[in-house]
């Protein structure tokens, strides 16, 4: 096109000169060598323009071809953001003087050292993962235990609908699920929810999650069970296991003779307000083993709690009870019940600070006739360094069938990111 308006533009100035004063013959030579530099300069032009063109179509060539890289580059970092990282830990130091005959208890413990690993395979299939150092020094004859507390594929299989298939937490109480030292008062986590729900308590299985309406929500899981070694080892000082804490199996190597399963129902009408209660039914602790020569020893698990946040004021209950066949008492007296309960208001004074006090309650022997309930009151403060990051103190005393058993402090340090 540029050549062509070229040419044009020449032949008219020739064409308008010669019409307006017919110059002569050696007027009109020269006006047309005139012409033709003019033309040579303009072709001249012209074809540094398309070199220009050219080398302009080259610099796009290569910007694409950068483009294109860096998409790649900017897809494979995409993949990798997909997979996340996260943990938690936390630092217990217990001062408890032992009373009517109980041994002090002076210790400091890294109780916990948690990494999270999860990874975000597409929209609705994701992976997640706890993995977990007990009391800092784990091997034979040490203290502590590596653990695996999570690790499911959790699948959106419909809107506001999923499963999950792996090692999960079991849906129940106010702790087992969330449990970051920053998101809970007092230094150790409530004994109610440790000694009865039992937490942390993980099994593997499925579990169906969703939502049935807006603040309604349920859990349907079917999963591994607890096995109760009644006849145990004459070694072992659980010997013999009748506690429900006992247990757990925690996935490893565990008996599968039998499989527990758990409803739970979480209602939210509210900001702030959580009610939730959890029904689980497991028709054999033995897990096949006949070993009090009475068949299967059934059990059945009940939990409500609430929690409740209303501007700084904090409230958190619970109630757990364990209905176990009777014949669990030829083993310990009473252990065919199992409950406890907890109550605890909080305050929050101010963005670092919050106070607690709390009145727990429990009893592994319930059935028993003569008193052996324990009763413990914890009153502490947090301190947040950070939103996720705290310094905690609580006051302990408990007692056991009345008589005192510890009294003294504990201190604690935590961190979840």
């Amino acid at each position: 096109m540029l050549k062509q308006s070229l040419l044009a533009l020449a032949v008219s100035s020739v064409a308008m000169s010669a019409a307006a004063q017919e110059p002569t013959s050696a007027e009109l030579y020269e006006l047309i060598k005139q012409q033709q530099k003019q033309i040579e300069a303009l072709q001249q032009k012209l074809e540094e323009t398309d070199k220009k063109v050219v080398i302009t179509e080259q610099d796009l060539g290569a910007k694409i071809e950068a483009t294109a890289d860096a998409v790649e580059q900017s897809v494979a970092a995409g993949g990798a953001s997909k997979t996340s990282i996260g943990g938690y830990g936390e630092l217990h130091l217990n001062r408890l003087n032992g009373v009517n005959g109980k041994a002090d208890k002076n210790q400091i413990d890294f109780h916990r050292f948690v990494l999270f690993f999860g990874h975000q395979f597409n929209n609705k299939v994701r992976f997640y993962s706890e993995f977990e150092l007990e009391h800092a020094l784990a091997g034979e004859g040490k203290p502590g235990e590596v653990e695996l507390e999570q690790a499911y594929i959790e699948w959106d299989y419909a809107a506001n609908h999923s499963a999950q298939a792996g090692v999960f937490l079991v849906p129940v109480g106010i702790l087992n699920e969330t449990h970051e030292p920053d998101t809970f008062y007092g230094v150790e986590r409530n004994s109610v929810e440790s000694a009865i729900v039992p937490s942390t308590w993980w099994e593997g299985g499925l579990n169906f999650k969703g939502e049935l309406a807006e603040g309604l929500s349920y859990n349907l899981a079917a999963h591994s069970g607890l096995y109760l070694d009644v006849i145990g080892d004459p070694g072992n000082e659980k010997n013999p296991e009748y506690k429900i804490r006992s247990g757990r199996e925690k996935v490893a190597n565990a008996p599968a003779d039998t499989f527990a399963y758990t409803g739970r129902i979480k209602y939210t009408p509210a900001p702030g307000l959580e009610l939730a209660a959890t029904l689980q039914y497991q028709d054999d602790l033995l897990q096949g083993s006949d070993a009090l020569g009475q068949g299967k020893l059934d059990a059945t698990l009940f939990e409500a709690h609430a929690v409740y946040q209303a501007g700084d004021f904090g409230l958190r209950a619970l109630y757990a009870q364990w209905a176990l066949n009777d014949m669990i008492d030829d083993v310990k007296d009473g252990a065919s019940e199992q409950a406890g309960w907890y109550l605890e208001p909080s305050y929050r004074i101010n963005e670092n600070w919050g106070a607690f006090i709390r009145y727990s309650t429990w009893d592994n022997q319930a059935g028993a006739s003569n008193d052996t309930d324990t009763v413990e009151w914890n009153v502490g403060a947090n301190y947040w360094v950070a939103p996720t990051a705290v310094l905690k103190f609580d006051v302990m005393q408990q007692e056991v069938g009345g008589s005192e058993t510890y009294e003294g402090f504990n201190l604690g340090v935590g961190y979840s990111f």
